[in-house]
């Protein structure tokens, strides 16, 4: 998440002071990033070391505003027609913990994967229902619409991030069953193996004795909520 360009798209806007900025950032995004007013200091002073930001006089509170300077606004249209670097993606938590999670003793892999998909369900639901109430605001013409109009594209970025996680949770799942049922089949003996000798001989059952047959490993069927509304 680049704070410093969503800064000096707040500014193009007009000068505004550092608390000033990350309210409307939080608003824009819905809180979905919060900010403390130390980060927005700190990438305000950054920003004017690299003369993109220029300090603009004060209000009549007192407060220190900042203003875009020329080579801001360069930066940040630049910004805009840049596409998003994918080369060097963002550590994933989950990724990571399963990777890890594979082969560690005393780790139930398939409980990690159900139990993240529940979470990862839950929040689909509550974005969702969240999108709903920013359709209906908008709709309602009684809203700072380009605020939730933000809000609402952000939502959907994240309905969609948290079904592609929820698939590919599911094949992983599936992954892994077909892994360990591939481990356990018996290895195939090469030509130069000695031929196994014959079976040995069944014992009799008993008349009447119960035959009993392999039981299938379970399977976990899981379903998940279709995102509604869009």
């Amino acid at each position: 998440m680049s704070i410093r360009h969503g800064l000096l798209a707040l500014l193009e806007r007009g000068p505004r002071y550092g608390s000033q900025l990350r309210t409307e950032f939080e608003s824009r995004t819905g809180s979905t990033w919060p900010l403390n007013v130390g980060q927005v200091y700190t990438t305000l002073a950054r920003l004017e070391r690299d003369g993109l930001v220029a300090p603009g006089g004060e209000d009549s509170a007192g407060h220190t505003l900042y203003a875009i300077t020329d080579p801001g606004r360069a930066e940040l249209h630049q910004w805009y027609e840049r596409p998003v670097d994918r080369a060097n993606p963002p550590r994933d938590e989950l990724a990571i913990k399963l990777a890890m999670a594979v082969g560690a003793p005393g780790v139930d892999i398939r409980a990690v994967i159900q139990a993240q998909r529940h979470a990862t369900v839950k929040a689909m639901q509550d974005y969702t229902r969240l999108k709903a109430q920013a359709l209906a605001a908008i709709e309602s013409g009684q809203t700072r619409e380009r605020d939730d109009v933000a809000w609402l594209l952000v939502l959907e970025q994240l309905i969609f991030q948290t079904e592609a996680e929820a698939r590919w949770l599911d094949h992983s799942e599936a992954r892994l069953v077909r892994l360990s049922v591939a481990a356990a089949r018996p290895v195939a003996t090469s030509a130069s193996d000695p031929a196994p000798g014959p079976a040995p001989e069944a014992e009799p059952e008993p008349p009447g004795a119960a035959r009993t047959t392999a039981a299938k490993a379970p399977t976990a069927a899981t379903t998940r909520p279709e995102a509604t509304g869009r």
